[in-house]
């Protein structure tokens, strides 16, 4: 293969790893026919539910720890040029907030984010006394402070199928059972496909989990709020909603509405947040999604019948925080099988 030869392309999967993936080719191989393939678009993506908060977890992702942070730096180096995109909203803020913790210093140190976040510090003393509460017994113990990027993917999908549409792309709307139907046909494949690709690629590695999150009216709410773990509260500029989480069921293959854990939710963040209680006595709709977990998110190429296969999923609930980094370190990949 050489990258001056016309290469037929198909990406398979339209949720933020897919739509990144088509963005990416079309900068990088702007000659080559790029064609977008999936069963569901927009909303009916599980990208659609994400809260999109830019922050990674503190296991390693990747290969190793350099690329896990590679692709952290790259990811917040796209969103970031995107902000400055005023002409054409893609649902691209930058927010900044708070991570803390009743019981563990570890949960608040953030190595990733510390590398990339202009201002991540220590909270000061006062800042842990006005988010504590002495009455409800939520004394808060530890704490950061950074500014970030939420990506609501409401904006975000819809704006880069229309880009990519516009650079030439075809969309085709259908169901994929068998990578191997596209070979032949195409010349590289990427396998966008998150939770499916586990059967699609026979990965026993791949496990769902479950996520459920609550989403309200809030508009005074201008910062997002982590505390131990799995109780969040992130804002969507755009709308004045914001996003209230969470649980992590590994393993669960439940997309049905689990009202205790909906009052798990906002028992934990209205602690956090007492100003939320006012919120919540209106109407708010309830999300559940079955997040795509691999031990190691994998990224890389296999040939079959002659067309690259270039996978890249496995990223849990971390797709939208990760997909532009994945997705650059994916089309690097292309250059050594070109060569």
């Amino acid at each position: 293969m050489t990258t001056s030869q016309r290469k037929k392309v198909a990406i398979v999967g339209a949720g933020i790893v897919g739509v990144n993936s088509a963005l990416e080719v079309q900068r990088r191989y702007p000659n080559y026919d790029v064609t977008l393939i999936a069963d569901k678009f927009n909303g009916e993506t599980l990208s659609d539910g994400a809260a999109g908060l830019l922050r990674p977890d503190t296991y390693v992702f990747g290969p190793s720890l350099e690329i896990s942070q590679r692709w952290v730096n790259d990811s917040y180096s796209f969103y970031k040029n995107l902000l400055q995109n005023k002409d054409e909203p893609c649902g691209i803020n930058e927010v900044s907030g708070y991570i803390f913790s009743t019981k563990n210093p570890d949960i608040i140190n953030n190595h990733y984010m510390k590398n990339c976040s202009p201002d991540f510090r220590e909270v000061t003393d006062e800042e842990l006394k006005a988010y504590s509460s002495v009455e409800s017994q939520h004394i808060l113990k530890y704490g950061s402070f950074f500014t970030s990027i939420v990506i609501e993917c409401k904006l975000f999908l819809p704006w880069a199928l229309k880009k990519i549409s516009n650079n030439g792309a075809t969309i085709i709307k259908r169901k994929i059972e068998s990578l191997e139907e596209l070979c032949g046909e195409y010349d590289i494949v990427f396998n966008c496909t998150g939770f499916r690709a586990g059967k699609l690629c026979n990965d026993v590695n791949v496990l769902p989990i479950r996520g459920q999150v609550i989403r309200v009216k809030a508009p005074w709410v201008d910062k997002f709020y982590y505390c131990d773990s799995d109780t969040y509260i992130i804002p969507s500029i755009s709308d004045g909603t914001i996003v209230l989480g969470g649980c992590r069921h590994f393993g669960s293959h439940n997309e049905q509405v689990n009202e205790r854990n909906t009052e798990e939710i906002i028992e934990n963040c209205v602690r956090l947040l007492p100003s939320l209680k006012e919120a919540l006595k209106t109407d708010f709709t309830v999300w559940v999604g079955l997040r795509p977990y691999r031990s190691k998110i994998r990224v890389e190429t296999e040939c079959i019948n002659d067309t690259v296969i270039v996978h890249n999923y496995g990223h849990g609930g971390y797709g939208v925080t990760l997909a532009p980094g994945t997705v650059k370190y994916a089309v690097d990949l292309l250059t050594s099988v070109n060569n």
